[in-house]
């Protein structure tokens, strides 16, 4: 947990993710590099120890930037394995994205590799792009911060939510596919997947036309936030009558959640960490691979409040809890009373950016079909998967519009490197919605995102969702100069 205050609040529990206050920097007076070492770890998670992987930085899991810092970071290799990190959220140059050989390799354990770029303001987080390494926890919160959230009178608390299994992840893949998908899959080379049956009962809902829509695939042995389970959750100390920044991160392998702030009223703020017209609520929706920011108005008395991320479609649920000083706090159920609704873009359609692009025609179009099925367990853009596609293309600075057309009764939260988007359609209907990084389509839907072309260069688009991504739902955009 990352917790932030001019009022001085820290979180209770020395378990927490804590990365405090860095040294300030700018860019004409670089700081030292820092340190980033990808590592094994050990959780206690409801009694019982786990070996994951981990980033670790200069004070715990994950980086926060002071405004003006540069993302000056030597990542270390200390896992037995090689890997490679994805910036999620930043546009660095394209050598740096972190995208097995695309272009540079996997690091090999031992190896350090030097990153040095402006980074992007605002609530971001890195993973590795080795689907199996990420659904170990190889990821970890990348904030950012600006000026403004220095000056805010307000604490700052992360909430990073995982989907986990005691199970290797090649063994959940592997029963999740039938036992024939490509878990090590290399993203750098081409060739073909192969696909097996899927034969675990998929509990869904009831979509279009009578369908049923499968939003789970796999039943995890625990869902977290901040590396733990309501069994035993962080509580975060706040201040009566005080205002919380919460910076949402959804870093789970195949779980969307809704993050629901119970009897405190919330405000959404930002989105893939691009500010938005405040929207007021209690209850938000957050895909794989998505961000968000909330305000939180506290209560002036005493008492302990929970903030839970609910697992779509299910009543499984994990979160935090704020507490003042002397609060009693109770004990938390695992179980929410009742399923959680199907996420929609009820709330999409109405989110408006500060900034949005500037307005300008379109010089090109593509359609992105999204397809697959549970059986057999393939997914598809435009009916190829990764090795077979066909990459999207665009040149430098052409204003572009990806149109997500997704088929199949799966939904798929679509990530785009290097690039910041603008959602403009949903469901063929016009809108001048939210800047992100990944936007979410659900079962028969379709949404249209517009941007301006980046780095000439080789940048992945592909689905969050890590069997997805696994088993080949990715392809390239492919920017010429």
């Amino acid at each position: 947990m990352i917790t932030f205050s001019r009022r001085g609040f820290l979180a209770a529990s020395s378990a927490a993710i804590a990365v405090p206050h860095l040294v300030h920097a700018t860019a004409a007076d670089p700081a030292p590099a820092l340190a980033l070492a990808a590592s094994s770890r050990t959780l206690d998670i409801n009694g019982r120890a786990a070996t994951v992987f981990g980033l670790a930085g200069p004070a715990g899991q994950g980086l926060v930037l002071d405004p003006g810092q540069l993302f000056r970071v030597d990542l270390t290799n200390r896992l037995t394995v090689p890997t490679i990190i994805h910036w999620h959220g930043q546009i660095p140059p394209n050598e740096q994205d972190g995208v097995p050989d695309m272009p540079l390799p996997l690091l090999a354990p031992g190896e350090m590799r030097s990153f040095d770029y402006i980074p992007r303001s605002g609530t971001h987080w890195m993973h590795s792009h080795v689907p199996v390494q990420e659904m170990q926890l190889l990821a970890a919160p990348l904030i950012v911060r600006r000026s403004e959230d220095l000056a805010a009178d307000r604490q700052e608390v992360v909430l990073f939510l995982h989907d986990f299994s005691f199970k290797p992840p090649e063994e959940v893949l592997a029963e999740i596919t039938g036992g024939t998908g490509m878990a090590t899959m290399d993203h750098g080379a081409s060739g073909q997947m192969g696909m097996g049956q899927m034969e675990m009962p998929m509990g869904g809902m009831m979509g279009h036309g009578g369908m049923s829509m499968d939003l789970n695939d796999y039943d995890w042995d625990a869902y977290l936030a901040n590396d733990r389970t309501l069994d035993d959750p962080e509580v975060v100390m706040v201040e009566r009558g005080g205002r919380v920044h919460l910076r949402v991160i959804n870093a789970a392998a195949a779980t969307v959640f809704w993050i629901d702030s119970g009897e405190l009223s919330a405000r959404l703020v930002a989105v893939d960490g691009h500010d938005v017209q405040p929207e007021a609520g209690s209850r938000f929706g957050l895909a794989m691979g998505q961000r968000l920011d909330l305000e939180i108005d506290l209560p002036a008395g005493t008492g302990a409040w929970p903030i839970f991320a609910l697992r779509e479609g299910r009543r499984e649920r994990t979160g935090l809890i704020l507490a003042t000083t002397g609060a009693e706090i109770s004990r938390l159920d695992t179980l929410a009373e009742a399923e959680s609704p199907a996420f929609d873009l009820a709330l999409e359609a109405r989110l408006a950016a500060l900034d949005p692009l500037p307005d300008r025609a379109a010089d090109r179009g593509q359609m992105l079909m999204l397809g697959g099925s549970m059986q057999p367990y393939v997914w598809t853009i435009n009916g190829a998967t990764w090795g077979k596609h066909e990459p999207v293309r665009a040149r430098k600075g052409e204003r572009v519009i990806l149109s997500f057309h997704n088929m199949s009764m799966m939904g798929h939260p679509m990530h785009l490197h290097g690039h910041v988007f603008q959602v403009v359609g949903i469901n063929g209907h016009p809108i001048a919605g939210a800047l992100r990084d990944t936007v979410y389509v659900p079962p028969m839907s379709m949404v249209d995102v517009a941007l301006d072309a980046g780095e000439a260069a080789r940048w992945m688009l592909h689905c969050h969702h890590m069997p997805h991504l696994s088993t080949g739902m990715m392809t390239e955009f492919v920017v010429s100069a």
